[in-house]
């Protein structure tokens, strides 16, 4: 007899990396903390409760990241879209589902299996030295014992504040016509090149008017349990700088200082946005200094008064929120194992994806590189081209730690996003023969990169049949 992998945690990851497990044939115990020790946001005992939303957001798994995610995990034997199937409502495009029923079904699913036990116990500290496969799938409100345990293993100093987020901008929104690039100075920086930041200008008349909407706009309220948890130091929101007066962004994130705008008949701008690289396939480009607290519609809205940023389009939008994460990119392997010590992996919101749906994805990425190790075979990760892998990589190896000037930046959770995957050269005509342009063409990429995906993910999984077969 196997002997059984420890799951910490029944949420959503922490409920998909079970089933995965003993799906692979391998015992596995689920330590729920849930009802010996509550949370501030949790209301039931139930495993795998949806707490912020019953929404998985789009099921459109043609021109949608988070849709296709969803067949993704549909073709692996997923629990979690099995139990949203079951129990969804509607909601047009989106997958909306009955919250009681949803976690009475994932519930009732892995106390049934006879290869998986639920002990309702909370885990205060690290794991027991001889239980040598482990998954932490304990989310943004991991126990306080087992945060301390951890920031005392992995050496971080943060794993829970008021993560302030910028947004984040798909590269083929900007216009460029506008904009231009240019690192401040034209320094090159370790690794850059001297035009390492995208540049959007402003004049006094456009600043004075962004000032005016940062000012008016709509604020996403904290819950009574966040309100004491201070910002995070360093990542004020811009709303926030604002307020301490009207010229504060121009001699902090929105300086224009060191910056010539090359384009002909243009005027020394009064104030510039600056984005910047955020993954390496350079698909991401992160609003340099703008966080913000801004409700997402507000932000759209606000943002696009940005000189180049009138079409733009967002892979994230800005946040503020207490969180618990770890700097995965440093902390992890490509298998989601601990490089401090390898008995323990990782899963689930807690690894930086934002998301029910990719925190599902990632328990279940964790959950079969567990099972296979266990049966002692190699486990080959999802291929990059797929939103598995995107998103993996992401977590594992895709952010950039420091800037084209050589600043250290901060590793920041995501949701899955088409801005992930490796670029695809959409058809240039359709099936009449008439040549697909603008918004038309970027549907055509997004078909294009969910049918590679597809394509890849069913060679992925059939390849791990026959592993487990032999």
């Amino acid at each position: 007899m196997l002997q059984p992998v420890h799951v910490i945690g029944g949420g959503l990851a922490g409920s998909e990396a079970a089933w995965q497990i003993a799906a692979a044939g391998v015992p596995v115990v689920v330590h729920e903390m849930r009802p010996v020790r509550g949370t501030e946001a949790h209301k039931t005992d139930g495993l795998a409760e949806l707490v912020c939303s019953n929404s998985f957001r789009s099921d459109d798994a043609e021109t949608n990241a988070v849709g296709l995610l969803h067949e993704e995990m549909r073709r692996a034997g997923s629990l979690i879209m099995a139990a949203g199937d079951t129990h969804k409502l509607p909601a047009g495009g989106a997958l909306a589902v009955d919250r009681d029923g949803f976690s009475a079904h994932v519930t009732q699913a892995l106390a049934r299996h006879p290869l998986i036990a639920i002990e309702r116990v909370e885990i205060a500290g690290l794991p027991p030295a001889d239980w040598d496969s482990v998954i932490i799938a304990t989310g943004p409100l991991t126990s306080p014992a087992l945060s301390v345990a951890i920031q005392n293993l992995t050496g971080e100093t943060e794993l829970a504040f008021f993560d302030a987020i910028a947004p984040i901008v798909h590269l083929d929104s900007v216009d460029e016509t506008i904009t231009w690039r240019q690192s401040r100075y034209d320094k090159p920086g370790p690794g850059g090149t001297g035009a390492d930041y995208i540049n959007c200008p402003m004049s006094r008349a456009e600043y004075e008017a962004f000032v005016d909407a940062l000012l008016a706009g709509e604020k996403t309220s904290f819950k009574d349990w966040e309100a004491s948890t201070p910002y995070f130091d360093g990542c004020l929101p811009i709303e926030v700088m604002a307020e301490r007066g009207r010229e504060t962004l121009r001699f902090g994130p929105m300086k224009p200082v060191g910056l010539t705008n090359p384009h002909p008949n243009t005027e020394r701008p009064y104030a510039v946005v600056q984005l910047r690289q955020d993954n390496a396939l350079a698909t991401l480009w992160n609003m340099v200094g703008f966080q913000t607290k801004l409700k997402h519609g507000e932000q759209v809205r606000v943002l696009r008064t940005i000189p180049g940023l009138q079409n733009a389009e967002f892979a994230r939008l800005g946040g503020l929120h207490r969180n618990t994460f770890l700097n995965s990119p440093k902390l992890l392997d490509g298998e989601l194992r601990l490089r401090a010590e390898p008995r323990l992996r990782f899963a689930g919101q807690i690894t930086g994806c934002e998301g029910y749906v990719e925190s599902a994805a990632i328990g279940l990425l964790a959950g079969r590189a567990a099972a296979a190790a266990r049966r002692g075979q190699a486990w080959a990760p999802p291929p990059v081209t797929t939103a598995f892998g995107a998103l993996l990589g992401h977590i594992t190896g895709g952010h950039l730690s420091a800037d084209g000037e050589g600043g250290q930046r901060s590793f920041q959770p995501m949701n899955v996003n088409f801005g992930l995957f490796p670029p695809v050269d959409p058809p240039s005509h359709d099936a009449d023969g008439k040549r697909i342009k603008g918004k038309e063409r970027g549907t055509a990429r997004k078909r294009a990169l969910s049918a590679r995906a597809l394509a890849d993910l069913d060679l992925w999984l059939g390849g791990n049949r026959q592993a487990a077969a032999e």
